[in-house]
């Protein structure tokens, strides 16, 4: 069995380090499915919490927020197959969560993976390609699971298959993994090493109370305040708001773009920016002089992309933006060359 994780040990070990590869917002896509008559496959990825309104129908039946099948299928299981968001991904633990279902939820889950060279050569995939990620696991009503792979390897995948025994219900699908980018060979390339598709992962923050400061990795500039980064409103004079990126490799940062696109009366009124080159397990705490500032306190505006020059030719593996006192931002973009 996978080992099964509480929602404070996954949180710490898997969410706040890894990448969920197939969420919709980093762009993962469903490809196909056995069935889903009662409910939407694609619901599985949407980025919100699953809800529900129990006076809702619909022609299939009551509405649910989530992947459902019909009863007493005569197959082993039903599945739904994903394309990762990402260039690829060594996976490392999952997230399901049977929200609402009670009295229909997914018995049992298993999760697999493959690595192919387009979606195509999905379709009719001999059964051998796919390699168990997740081992069979029990699942229970109206809850989430939190399970951890026994065992990791090097390899990366590109496309994964979810599999409940027989079939039931699932609202939400989170597949954490570490992002393996493809980047350019040719010396001098320019890349935003901040973007989750180039293995950018937020690693700490103050506060995410209404949005989390992993939306600043994701690509594009989003669609409402709903997918950046936002913090509660503070009261204390001198409070600020923090987040650390792990850049996706060690980088001369060239230029550094803020967007506070769809922040319009709740925009920071200044930030700063700060870098550091250390190991993981070595990142010090906000406040300390090792942080070396490559931004210093500058004034933003309302929906608009702030766009900074960088001097310092130096190393960095981590970047931490300051937001004074509070607020909100869409996006940090961290353009440079791999070191």
């Amino acid at each position: 069995m996978a080992t099964s994780l509480t929602p404070e040990e996954f949180h710490s070990q898997i969410v706040l380090n890894y990448t969920d590869v197939v969420g919709e917002k980093v762009g993962g896509k469903v490809l196909s499915f056995s069935d889903e008559w009662f409910a939407a496959a694609e619901n599985l990825i949407k980025p919100k919490e699953a809800i529900r309104d129990a006076t809702r129908f619909v022609h299939a039946g009551a509405w649910y927020d989530g992947w459902e099948t019909r009863r007493h299928n005569v197959e082993e299981a039903d599945w739904v197959t994903f394309k990762l968001g990402v260039s690829s991904a060594k996976l490392i633990g999952c997230e399901v969560d049977t929200a609402f279902f009670s009295g229909n939820h997914a018995p049992f889950i298993s999760v697999e993976a493959v690595q192919v060279l387009d979606d195509a050569s999905i379709e009719g995939l001999d059964e051998s390609a796919w390699e168990t990620v997740i081992q069979k696991s029990k699942c229970f009503a109206s809850q989430k699971h939190f399970f951890v792979r026994d065992s990791s390897t090097n390899k990366n995948y590109t496309h994964a298959r979810l599999r409940m025994y027989p079939d039931g219900g699932i609202a939400r699908f989170r597949l954490y993994g570490q992002v393996i980018p493809i980047h350019p060979q040719v010396k001098g390339s320019i890349l935003d090493l901040a973007s989750v598709n180039n293995g950018g992962v937020a690693i700490k923050v103050s506060d995410q109370h209404f949005g989390v400061a992993g939306n600043l990795l994701l690509p594009g500039r989003g669609h409402d305040m709903s997918d950046g980064w936002e913090t509660t409103r503070s009261r204390q004079p001198g409070h600020v708001d923090w987040a650390i990126i792990r850049l996706g490799a060690k980088t001369h940062i060239k230029e550094v773009v803020i967007d506070t696109a769809h922040f319009r009366g709740n925009f920071p009124q200044k930030i700063n920016f700060k870098a550091i080159n250390v190991e993981e397990d070595k990142v010090p705490s906000f406040d300390s002089a090792e942080w070396v500032e490559l931004v210093g306190d500058s004034k933003t505006s309302a929906d608009k992309e702030h766009s900074f020059k960088i001097a310092n030719d130096g190393v960095f593996s981590h970047v931490m933006l300051t937001i004074i006192p509070d607020g909100g931002v869409k996006r940090v973009r961290v353009f440079g060359e791999i070191a």
